[in-house]
This record gives C-alpha cells, sequence and structure tokens, in this order.
C-alpha cells in the first residue's frame, strides 16, 4: 500500500470511530452540539481533535 492509501484509511477509521462513539454516548453528541453554539467549548472540541490527529499521526512517524 502506498502512504496515501494509508492516510485515507486512517482519516475513515477516525471518523468511523467518532460516528460510533457519538453513537453510543448521547452527552458526546450534546458536547459537540453546544461546541457549535459557544465558542468557549468549541476550543476544547478543537484541543481535543488537534491532540488525536497528534496520537494518530505523530507518534506513528519514525525518528529521524
Amino acid at each position: 500500500m502506498n502512504p496515501r492509501w494509508i492516510a485515507f484509511l486512517k482519516i475513515v477509521v477516525l471518523l468511523l470511530v467518532v460516528a460510533a462513539l457519538l453513537m453510543l454516548f448521547p452527552p458526546a453528541f450534546r458536547f459537540v452540539e453546544m461546541a457549535a453554539l459557544e465558542l468557549r467549548y468549541l476550543w476544547w472540541m478543537v484541543l481535543l481533535l488537534a491532540l488525536a490527529a497528534w496520537l494518530i499521526w505523530g507518534l506513528g512517524s519514525k525518528k529521524k
């Protein structure tokens, strides 16, 4: 597999996991809904998404 397919599959899996968690945990869905309405919650959501991206792509990369 080339790196583009691997990156695409990581994004698809991430979206599926987020969708599953939102269905399993309605409070998480309400948090996302509140984040769209209030800016202070939006920043927490942005930080959580940045942490998730760093964990997926940052920790998996090889050291130079």
